[in-house]
């Protein structure tokens, strides 16, 4: 335990007038708080109120143990402490504070990183639901992949906890969650000013400004980003990004609103994956075939949500507007389509998202009703695809108008049968509208979805610091509304899917033979049993999972077509250990192994090119009373099958990555960041398609494409009040 100078009150003992005010303790409360709630006998009997004062003390302990009452193994909270020194080369890998979960880069740092967790290769995003600030970021029917998630607008210093689930286990959790979900959250205020700035390789250089003053009844606080980088690619990145957010606050967490408006906007290079025979007859591991590859990207958004706790009531409500652009330009084949002009297109994305959230809980320690709805609109005025050369557009592949209205009420009872055996039953039911006008007339239409989602959760214990969990659910996702209804080319379809890559072999041509498509909303079911051991110092979780999807279809976003493919099943294992042998010495590490497979029968074979097997993850941290901290974080991303029949697979990949500094007095400090420690020559990910290089064969080669994993590089990070709260 840590001592500061402010006391805190203690009551010895309790009079009887006071045992209503305990007991009126909603369950809502209890789970905020921990407490417990058990009967009045439990009080000390009336006497006199003895009132110590002692100095206050910050309780430090595992980061597992600050969340209310879980219930699956796998879920858990990333606190602010756990991400104040974690070396991150980008903002999106906070979501690596996730057991399990890896991120990665396949092209220049303005696109949306790629996503892997429990044998998926999430693409951008699929699968797994994000939101910040209760503003979802999950895009759907989106140009460049369905559920793309860009989490560059996300300002890690600001972070006051990313809560995560995984599992389709959940009544809260709809569309992009099968794989898992992450909630994070902001501060309302900081304890004082901050100023960061850092400087390192590849001209990189960042400005964190925030403040939070106090104002009338109220607090506001500020973010201002600045970010440019280079990076180590032959044809520089250029990244420039400007980031913002102002967010006023009211009243307390248990009774008060806020209001959040965040701004984003960036523009890059890009340097995207290379074929490995480029390389081989010596082609710079960090160049780029197309240096015109690129793109811009901004967000803006205005939130509002609200929180009423009382006794025995908590209600929530949310509220978002999104203004949204994006145009990305990409070459992956080269010149396997045009032998002239190249095969660069341009994906070009354009809405305004609305929304609303509501959840009202009633009940008691015993029975807890939670009631709520999701709706959202996302008025997509453009999502096209172009054929361009060096950005300059040539002809329209296609662009669409497109309107996409969801409305998902969900209930959820939480029933205590006795002191160890604990149960959630939940259902929702997701229900949705689809508009497209498209520049081809057989690809307009419209369409209506609906499906049901019946959840259940048991968790028994505790005994001592064990508890166990069984969960299991029915979950979907959904597919690229330009799929509704519409028809795409056969040929296009068997290529794509032969090729077992997300990113496109050749342009779709409208028209052709027609093919029947999956359905818009596609059944997924999960099941997990697991363990969770939490003496005082240290925490151990265990859990074996399974997840089945009745459908891989994704809408090739690269493509832009839809591409139904096969059944499939997930299973795996997940470990996690956590400990403070000392109060300034942490340890972490996080095991997962899963197996992807189709489910039925086809001669191309029966893995899941891109899915993720073996992940693994450890690290030390420490920070001591002289003022000197640091983190050594190891991270193992295993090889993975790059085609269905598993005859290529991608290369095993060990990064280390590290940060010490010295902190003088919780006023300022310095760190020296250190990422690819070991100067380690991978990849950062890998495909296998087909593609042309000039003066090549004019059917391709098929071959493994990779985007390097960035060089050892160092960045120096000077702060002012800066601090590892939380």
């Amino acid at each position: 335990m840590r001592r500061a100078p402010q006391g805190v009150l203690i009551l010895k003992t309790v009079p009887r007038s006071l045992a209503g005010l305990f007991l009126a303790m909603s369950p809502a409360t209890a789970a905020l708080t921990g407490a417990s709630v058990d009967s009045a006998a439990t009080l000390a009997p009336a006497d006199s109120i003895r009132i110590y004062v002692l100095p206050k003390i910050e309780v430090v302990g595992s980061y597992e143990g600050s969340l209310a009452p879980r219930t699956a193994a796998s879920q858990g909270l990333v606190t602010p402490k756990s991400i104040a020194h974690r070396p991150m080369l980008r903002a999106g890998d906070i979501l690596e504070g996730i057991p399990g979960v890896l991120i990665s880069q396949h092209s220049g740092e303005g696109k949306a990183n790629q996503y892997y967790l429990r044998g998926f290769n999430l693409d951008h995003g699929t699968d797994f639901a994000t939101s910040i600030a209760g503003v979802p970021v999950n895009m759907p029917t989106h140009a460049h992949g369905q559920g793309y998630t860009d989490l560059n607008f996300i300002i890690p210093e600001l972070v006051s906890g990313v809560q995560y689930r995984k599992g389709t286990y959940s009544a809260e959790d709809g569309d992009f969650s099968s794989a898992g979900s992450a909630r994070f959250s902001y501060w309302n205020t900081l304890p004082n000013p901050i100023a960061s700035l850092t400087a390192g390789e590849g001209k990189y250089f960042r400005l964190l400004l925030g403040l939070s003053p106090r104002i009338r009844s109220g607090n506001l606080l500020g973010g201002l980003e600045l970010i440019g980088n280079d990076g180590p690619w032959v044809n520089p990145d250029e990244y420039r990004k400007v980031n913002g957010i102002v967010r006023y606050s009211r009243g307390t967490p248990e009774h008060g609103f806020s209001v959040t408006a965040m701004g984003y906007h960036g523009t890059w290079n890009a340097t995207d994956q290379i074929p490995q025979r480029a390389v081989t007859s010596g082609f710079p591991r960090f160049g780029a075939i197309d240096p015109t590859d690129g793109g811009t990207s901004y967000r803006y958004s205005l939130s509002t949500e609200f929180q009423d706790l009382k006794p025995g009531s908590l209600t929530k409500a949310s509220a978002y507007v999104i203004k949204y652009d994006l145009d990305l330009f990409s070459n992956f084949t080269y010149f396997l389509s045009d032998t002239l002009q190249g095969d660069q297109i341009e994906q070009s994305d354009e809405r305004v998202v609305t929304g609303f959230r509501f959840s009202h809980e009633t009940g008691d320690p015993k029975l807890k009703q939670t009631i709520g709805c999701d709706i959202r609109n996302d008025n997509i005025a453009e999502v096209g695809i172009y054929h361009t050369e060096a950005r300059r557009r040539l002809s329209a592949i296609r662009a669409d108008h497109v309107s996409e209205l969801s409305l998902s009420p969900f209930l959820q009872s939480d029933i205590q049968l006795n002191s160890r055996l604990r149960t959630l039953l939940g259902i929702r039911a997701d229900g949705y509208r689809f508009n497209v006008a498209s520049s081809y007339p057989p690809y307009s239409g419209g369409d209506v979805a609906g499906i049901v989602s019946p959840k259940v959760s048991v968790i028994v214990g505790p005994w001592g610091p064990l508890n166990l969990y069984a969960n299991g659910g029915f979950g979907f996702h959904s597919h690229d509304a330009r799929g509704a209804r519409f028809n795409a080319p056969e040929q296009t379809q068997a290529r794509q899917a032969k090729s077992g890559s997300t990113e496109p072999q050749h342009f779709p041509v409208p028209g052709g033979p027609a093919i029947a498509l999956s359905p818009l909303l596609v059944r997924t079911k999960g099941a997990e049993i697991g363990a969770r051991f939490s003496p005082r110092t240290w925490s151990a979780t265990a859990s074996i999972w399974g997840l089945d999807i009745d459908s891989e279809t994704v809408f090739l976003g690269d493509a832009g077509l839809t591409a139904p493919s096969r059944p499939s099943r997930r299973t795996g294992i997940e470990l996690t250990f956590e400990c403070r042998p000392e109060e300034w010495l942490r340890l972490e590490t996080a095991f997962a192994y899963s197996r992807a497979r189709f489910l039925d029968v086809d001669p191309a074979g029966n893995y899941i090119p891109g899915a993720v097997e073996g992940v693994a993850s450890a690290s030390v941290a420490y920070q001591n009373s002289s003022g000197t901290f640091g983190e050594l974080r190891v991270r193992y991303f295993g090889p993975r099958p790059l085609i269905e029949d598993n005859s290529v697979r991608s290369d095993a990949s060990t990064i280390l990555n590290t940060e010490f500094g010295y902190r003088a007095h919780k006023n300022w400090s310095v760190a020296l960041q250190i990422f690819n420690l070991l100067d380690r020559k991978v990849s950062d990910v890998d495909y296998y398609y087909r593609s042309r290089l000039p003066g090549e064969p004019a059917e391709g080669i098929a071959d493994v494409h990779s985007h390097p994993q960035e060089p050892r590089s160092f960045r120096l990070v000077l702060s002012i009040g800066l601090s590892s709260r939380g």
